[in-house]
């Protein structure tokens, strides 16, 4: 790996996932190659099943690889790392924390205490537009501010790859849209390295610079899609010819899949 550019952050080498079931062995991945650059925003779709879940937890080291290997920055992944950072489509708060608790949370993991964790937990919270809630607790939150507040703990822990599981999956069209916008608005100003899943083809555009196509199970990667279409991106961007021809492409190749699925 030492002879890799530098600016290749993640390096997914052959990467294959067998499962063993009641009904003999399911391959969900199957020699999944790709390179992912430093800052770059990655959008992985395809239908369910074929594997984009899997890929994630090996790459954020919540599961092994049956063969193959994931670097990141040249090391090879062994395990859970302070570098990846992860939000699931289920905000996996602790409900007995406060909002700036579950974000203090991350950093204390990374040794930040007292005054200084307080002070840096509010500005993760200005990020995300929540600082008014810091004293209340999960419950007391609807889906899209727990959302917020999931993405700020996973800012807090200052990972240099953001790992996203489908996070606003479970909003509504309006919370998800606003999400979205405050999703790109951070990233522009940090440019993390993110690896975001999606169903949602029309969200994969407007966030990512690439756009992944797996195959249906077991997973390979079918199709790589630049997108091209400048930052910012609004929802007026959705009716430009380029965003209607990348969604066509993308959509098409995704159902192609889903019908692989079904045969």
């Amino acid at each position: 790996m030492a002879g890799e550019a530098r600016d290749i952050k993640l390096h997914i080498d052959n990467v294959r996932k067998v499962f063993n079931t009641r009904n003999g062995e399911m391959v969900a991945l199957n020699g999944v190659t790709l390179d992912i650059h430093e800052n770059e925003f990655i959008c992985v779709v395809g239908p369910s099943g074929c594997g984009k879940s899997t890929l994630l937890n090996i790459i954020a080291g919540l599961s092994e690889p049956t063969s193959g290997a994931v670097y990141c920055d040249g090391k090879k992944v062994t395990g859970t790392g302070t570098e990846r950072g992860v939000v699931f489509q289920q905000y996996a708060l602790f409900p007995w924390l406060t909002v700036k608790k579950n974000v203090r949370f991350a950093l204390e993991m990374r040794g930040v205490k007292g005054a200084e964790a307080d002070e840096l937990a509010m500005q993760y919270l200005e990020k995300v537009d929540l600082a008014k809630f810091a004293d209340h607790y999960p419950k007391e939150l609807s889906g899209g501010m727990k959302q917020r507040v999931a993405i700020a703990r996973a800012y807090a822990a200052e990972p240099e790859v953001l790992l996203m599981d489908e996070p606003f999956g479970a909003l509504d069209a309006q919370t998800r849209t606003q999400l979205q916008s405050e999703l790109l608005e951070t990233w522009e100003k940090d440019r993390k390295t993110c690896f975001f899943i999606t169903h949602d083809v029309d969200e994969a555009i407007i966030l990512a610079q690439k756009v992944i196509i797996m195959s249906a199970r077991p997973g390979r990667i079918k199709e790589i899609v630049d997108i091209t279409i400048p930052y910012p991106r609004t929802q007026e961007t959705k009716m430009s010819p380029e965003f209607l021809e990348l969604k066509n492409h993308i959509w098409s190749q995704v159902y192609h899949e889903y019908l692989e699925v079904r045969k």
